[in-house]
């Protein structure tokens, strides 16, 4: 049995948790790549990526290229002597990184693959409404997330859960998915299975504005998975208007009431606690929500600063 020599690749807070894991297991980590340093915010100011601080807070050996195809970084990545590398949510590999290990390059992806390849795998198995979802360990290819799959782990999703508290899960569950693979490919027992690919396969697109909005015409249900699958990143967001003003407006908590009823779909009412949006089939409770330039309020407290006349409505 060789003992693993592994390079970790990642970059957010999701990341972090799996890192940590592998650490604490005693897993030998001889080097971890994170993304290059970035201005953010209104100052500018350079941010370190969550990885690039638990590195940095527990002595691992840091690369941050520019280029993952430059000789100079190759050559580094070489030196440190790995014969696996670990992908947690970082970017795709070219094939002279991904090969470079004797065991070869695994990556945990936030899905039981093959559904939901792509860049946001959590968010769009709840905006789909799945009741299912989970985590899978899988060899790198030259295609994104299509490798032999080494195992997986399924957890439900609750009708009320938002991408938040699934994520917190599944880094949880993929910490151990990892520990699991490690020790699989240490011992030599890991058989990896090629992915069967189907007309069906449903895929986690990049979420971007458009596909952040609320659609009114849908029904109630699917404007509820919408709102916590977005929740609390990147947020889904309408437009509000009343009379002459309208406003951009992020929701980020909403319950669904299934009615009969004849108001005209989207339109808002508000009681002096309550606000409520009438779609096809009910209506979308609203529990909090952001107007712009305001914070994140529970819908009591942004109606004791805010009224809106019964011409209200949301498109």
């Amino acid at each position: 049995m060789e003992k693993l020599r592994i390079v970790f690749m990642g970059t957010p807070e999701f990341a972090v948790g799996i890192l940590d894991t592998i650490v604490k297991n005693n897993f030998e980590v001889v080097g971890v790549i994170t993304a290059a340093d970035k201005p953010a915010g209104r100052g500018q100011k350079i941010k370190y990526s969550a990885v690039k601080e638990y590195a940095l807070e527990n002595n691992l050996r840091l690369l941050q290229p520019t280029n993952l195809k430059d000789e100079t970084f190759l050559a580094e990545l070489k030196s440190l002597n790995a014969n696996l590398q670990v992908v947690v949510a970082f970017r795709m590999l070219p094939k002279a990184v991904w090969e470079m290990p004797k065991f070869g390059t695994f990556n945990l992806h936030a899905s039981l693959l093959p559904n939901y390849r792509g860049a946001a795998p959590i968010n769009w198995a709840i905006i789909n409404g799945e009741t299912k979802t989970g985590v899978t360990t899988f060899f790198i290819d030259d295609k994104i997330d299509t490798g032999a799959t080494i195992l997986s782990k399924k957890v439900a999703i609750s009708s009320e859960e938002n991408a938040g508290v699934l994520h917190d899960t599944l880094m949880n569950l993929g910490s151990e998915a990892v520990v699991e693979t490690l020790n699989l490919i240490e011992e030599g027992k890991a058989q990896p299975k090629t992915q069967v690919d189907s007309d069906d396969i449903k895929t986690a697109y990049k979420l971007n504005k458009d596909n952040c909005k609320i659609d009114w015409n849908k029904s109630g249900k699917e404007i509820h998975d919408l709102i916590r699958g977005l929740s609390p990143y990147p947020s889904a967001w309408t437009f509000f208007k009343d009379k002459e003003q309208e406003w951009n407006v992020k929701i980020y908590e909403a319950r669904f009431s299934p009615k009969d009823h004849s108001e005209a779909i989207g339109k808002i009412i508000t009681t002096k606690k309550e606000m409520k949006i009438a779609t096809k089939d009910g209506y979308i409770e609203i529990v909090q929500l952001q107007f712009p330039g305001k914070k994140n309020l529970k819908i009591a407290e942004l109606l004791n600063g805010i009224s809106l006349s019964e011409e209200a409505k949301a498109f």
